[in-house]
């Protein structure tokens, strides 16, 4: 039997060891029913230490030639232990080349004591030297001839789904191989479809495991949720993207229950159904793994939550489980209504022959260390559908991310504010060489191969705030760019178009005083006098009256911190919004936000009066809590069970505000409450970070006051009492913040004020208080930690993927007017003159990759134009773009509508529907950068290449002041012969 040791977490369940004799050790199946008879799988985690005369294979000396196709360099960001992972692809390279790398001075191993040691050592430098990691290699190091235990034949009911469909999973139940060096990790995560999954570790050094017994899984998606908002907005199941770390020492602090334990060499580890797992390599070594099932994970596979954001996740369809092994329940589940609670106590129904006796099958024995699991196998994030592969960032790694891999490892590690956001989008087939629609981005050779390339939208943006020293020398001479009249004018959109275009090509190299006034290199040298225009008062007040035509500032016109105090504008200004969504003035920080959300997906909120009110904030409790400290605190203060919280109003200043985002205990609410600086009769103080009046405001360490929205917006502001919300502490905001200028409002404040906070996008210099970016309507969302608010300005506003709402997307009729794009490049006006059906094939490429937009003639081993498309799950050959015929397996059908537009000149093409542009919606900046009208020309042929060619380059004309001096060519040449 196997004894258990004592749990080093209250609550948790140690991790047991066994022992298997070699007659135990032929059935792989029943053995795992019986360590489930032990109760092995409440932990998550189980080592089987196989018999000492048991060998996988005969010699490793014979691998060196093997080629890993696509290592992947993992750069760590983040602080305080929590961090995010990215993977960098590199290019192929031999199980030779890589032990020579691991081994190396750069790479190797560091001295150590003991596991102890290491382990802090490896969170003190996980941001550090980025290290390499063979991951995802196809195949096996088993001799043929090995019966046990083989990793690439289990013979589990998971063999169940090749068998009855056909389909192979790379990865999930076929076997891979994982090259490891010293700090290479697999975030935390469970397995795909929460499946069992099982590591061999062939040579090499130890991998050490982490992991959470399953019946504490939902507490530990609850706190990444909490520490990584953005991720989990956009992922319900972000934790699968395999990109999140989070230490031993933030788990113990929240009370998260989990072990650790330490593989060697010559063992398996086996992680159980919804086990989370994470962990490290201490040195080179390889290790083999897979997934296998048992009957009781078809429970958890019916309930797993899978990832919503890419269409290449792992999914395997339960149809063919729930009617095997649950023949009785099967017309319930189809119709939705089985829902049966997980007991993860209960052991597989195979154990049965187990349970109530104390031999049969072995005697083991059972030993606690430190865990870790080859989850790094899936480590990362399968790529898709057909294979399962860490998530790739392609070849070229982020300027910010590059300056700290490239760092040597500290014994204390430093952390930086630096961070990359990965921004989720839709995947593309792409082969080599070729594209079916839409340009790629050059993302290297490598980066095609195997791993899913990132589209524009989801390269990693590093944030940056104002930092280091000022320049003593006087900035460049240059005026500087006035914002648009408008965000919306078509001249914006242009401008904005460009700089997009612009920015993906290397710049022409410039002397320092060229540099913008506005370049990142020099934002930091500018002080506030430096940057303040000389203009006159009059002209100030001129340019002051034209802006408050602005839209977005005319309801604020008195309210400005330079205007005479109003209380009866701000009363006016905070009753107004608090009936708008989100009805609290500390939320409406994330209204653009919201409403981008509102306007792709459900209709927007009614307005809400009178009291006892309660909604969702839109600000998660993340945002409250410090980032620039060692200390991480974490709480959800005055929210109900289901996440709603109490809406109140001033009584005097008419504020509006929920109980959780102001700090206010609901029990301590009358109806004469009054904020925080009603309360202490401070009618004229103001916020110091901003420059306009109203909203919700609390008493700052200084004996100032600051908005509660700007508290939160400026990364280094603390709030000292998380619960109260204040006082809020500004000491850590750094000098140069202050001395930003705010994009919005430098026109209007005949004096700099307040603290501004930057664009997250690249090295983006564009500054705003937070205050009036909201008023302006700046995309702000929330971020993952260790940053709070991801901001993105309006000049990459057209970089964020936003989808058309359907109301945009209805339908067109036969003679509407549209606008779509011509064979020429341009946009022009067009006429719909047909609607017609289009069937497009998705398969899925030998090599992982897949294309929904296949044609049916593409097929060339079947005549699918006559019979039909294939089967699903069928062996097809596919003539790609480049000529070149592919393998892959075919996956759906899909019909879709398409529209025959008519343009000017008589030529029609067929587009589909996201390519046709109404009058009436607002047309994206790279449409409107390319909008031509052509009603006015009189002459044929404006359609044509060769115009837009010539157009395209003015012609040289000469100075008529030596317009009699000019010869012609043809006649130099003559004088010249």
């Amino acid at each position: 039997m196997a004894l258990d040791s004592g749990s080093q977490n209250p609550g948790s369940r140690s991790i047991m060891t066994f022992y298997p004799t070699r007659e135990e050790f032929k059935n792989f199946s029943r053995y795992i029913a019986y360590i489930e008879s032990q109760g092995a799988h409440r932990a998550g985690l189980a080592k089987i230490v196989p018999p000492k005369d048991w060998k996988p294979r005969g010699s490793y000396d014979d691998i060196d030639d093997l080629v890993i196709p696509a290592p992947i360099q993992q750069v760590v960001t983040g602080q305080s232990g929590l961090f995010t992972q990215y993977n960098i692809q590199k290019k192929p390279m031999t199980v030779r080349e890589f032990r020579k790398t691991a081994n190396s001075d750069k790479f190797c191993s560091p001295r150590y004591v003991d596991f102890e040691e290491l382990e802090r050592k490896y969170w003190k430098n996980l941001t550090f030297n980025a290290p390499i990691y063979g991951a995802d290699v196809n195949g096996t190091l088993y001799d043929p001839d090995v019966n046990e235990w083989n990793i690439g034949h289990l013979n589990t009911i998971l063999d169940t789904v090749e068998r009855d469909s056909g389909i192979t999973i790379e990865g999930v139940n076929t076997p891979y191989l994982y090259f490891g060096m010293w700090k290479t990790t697999f975030a935390w995560h469970t397995e795909d479809m929460d499946l069992y999954s099982i590591n061999y570790l062939h040579f090499g050094e130890p991998k050490s495991w982490y992991c959470v017994p399953p019946e504490h899984g939902k507490r530990l998606e609850r706190l990444a949720k909490g520490f990584f908002p953005g991720s989990s907005q956009n992922c319900e199941a972000f934790l699968r993207h395999k990109m999140t770390l989070i230490s031993p020492s933030i788990l113990k602090k929240y009370g998260i229950p989990f072990e650790k334990i330490t593989q060697e060499a010559g063992e398996f580890m086996v992680t159980f159904p919804y086990g989370y797992h994470a962990g490290f390599n201490h040195g080179f070594n390889c290790a083999e793994s897979t997934n296998f099932a048992t009957q009781r994970w078809i429970e958890y596979g019916k309930q797993a939550t899978l990832c919503s954001c890419r269409k290449d996740m792992v999914k395997i369809s339960m149809d063919v489980f729930v009617r095997k092994f649950q023949p009785d329940r099967y017309k319930l589940w189809k119709a939705g209504k089985d829902n049966t609670p997980i007991d993860h106590s209960k052991p597989t129904p195979e154990a049965a022959e187990f349970l109530g006796c104390e031999g049969g099958a072995s005697s083991c024995g059972h030993s606690s260390e430190e865990h870790h699991e080859e989850g790094e196998k899936r480590s990362l994030s399968k790529q898709r559908i057909g294979t399962k592969r860490h998530r790739v960032w392609g070849l070229e790694v982020p300027e910010g991310v590059i300056a700290k891999e490239t760092g040597a490892e500290l014994e204390e590690g430093a952390e930086s504010d630096d961070e990359e956001c990965p921004v989720a989008g839709k995947k593309t087939r792409l082969m080599p060489q070729a594209c079916r629609s839409g340009a790629v981005d050059d993302l290297g050779v490598a980066s095609l191969l195997f791993h899913r390339t990132l589209s524009p939208t989801e390269a990693l943006h590093v944030h940056s705030y104002a930092k280091g020293e000022y320049c003593t020398g006087p900035p460049p001479k240059k005026e500087e760019p006035r914002p648009p009249p408008e965000p919306d004018t078509p001249a914006n959109e242009k401008q904005a178009a460009e700089e997009l275009e612009c920015k993906t090509m290397k710049s022409k190299r410039l002397p320092l005083s060229k540099l913008p006034r506005l370049h990142p290199l020099l934002k930091d040298c500018v002080s506030d006098e430096e940057l303040q225009d000389p203009a006159p008062e009059e002209e100030e007040d001129e340019e002051e009256e034209v802006r408050e035509a602005e839209p977005w500032a005319r309801p604020l016109a008195q309210l400005w911190q330079n205007r005479p105090h109003s209380l009866k504008a701000e009363r006016e200004y905070n009753l107004r919004m608090g009936l708008e969504p989100p009805y609290c003035a500390v939320c409406v920080l994330f209204r653009t936000y919201q409403q981008a959300e509102y306007s792709c997906s459900t209709p927007r909120p009614p307005e809400l009066q009178g009291e006892g009110q309660k909604t969702a904030p839109l600000i998660p409790e993340m945002c409250f809590t410090t980032s620039n400290s060692s200390e991480v605190h974490f709480s959800s203060p005055y929210l109900e069970q289901d996440g709603t919280s109490l809406l109140i109003s001033c009584s005097l200043c008419s504020v509006r505000v929920h109980t959780s985002c102001y700090g206010v205990p609901p029990e301590s609410v009358s109806r004469d409450w009054k904020c925080a600086r009603c309360e202490a009769n401070a009618m004229t103080e103001d916020c110091c970070l901003c420059s306009l009046r109203g909203g919700a405001l609390h008493r700052a360490n200084n004996n100032k006051w600051v908005h509660v929205l700007c508290a939160v917006a400026v990364l280094e502001a603390r709030f000292v009492n998380l619960a109260d919300r204040s006082p809020v502490d500004l000491s850590g905001i750094p000098l140069q913040r202050f001395k930003l200028k705010c994009f919005y409002c430098k026109k209007r404040m005949r004096k700099t004020s307040g603290c501004c906070v930057q664009c997250s996008h690249g090295r983006c210099p564009t500054s705003f208080h937070a205050t009036c970016a909201q008023a302006a309507g700046v995309l702000m969302q929330p971020d993952d930690w260790p940053f709070v608010v991801y901001v993105t300005c309006w000049r990459h506003k057209g970089s964020v993927h936003t989808a058309r709402s359907k109301a945009v997307m209805r339908e067109l009729e036969v003679g509407q007017k549209v606008i779509c794009k011509h064979k020429n490049g341009r946009y022009y006006q067009c006429e719909v003159v047909e609607l017609t059906k289009a069937t497009f094939y998705e398969v899925i490429f030998d090599d992982g990759s897949f294309s929904d937009n296949l044609f049916p003639e593409d097929i060339v081993n079947r005549d699918c134009v006559n019979l039909g498309p294939p089967s699903e799950g069928d062996v097809v050959q596919v003539r790609w773009t480049d000529g070149l015929i592919y393998g892959a397996k075919f996956v759906a059908a899909h019909i879709i509508p398409m529209y025959q537009v008519e343009f000017e000149d008589g030529s029609q093409l067929t587009a589909k529907r996201d390519d046709v542009y109404t009058l009436e919606e607002e047309l994206p900046k790279r449409v409107k950068s390319r909008l031509s009208v052509a009603s006015d020309m009189r002459f044929d042929g404006i359609f044509t290449e060769k115009e837009v060619k010539r157009d395209s380059k003015r012609q040289r004309v000469i100075n008529s002041r030596y317009r009699e001096d000019y010869i012609e060519p043809v006649i130099y040449r003559a004088i010249m012969e």
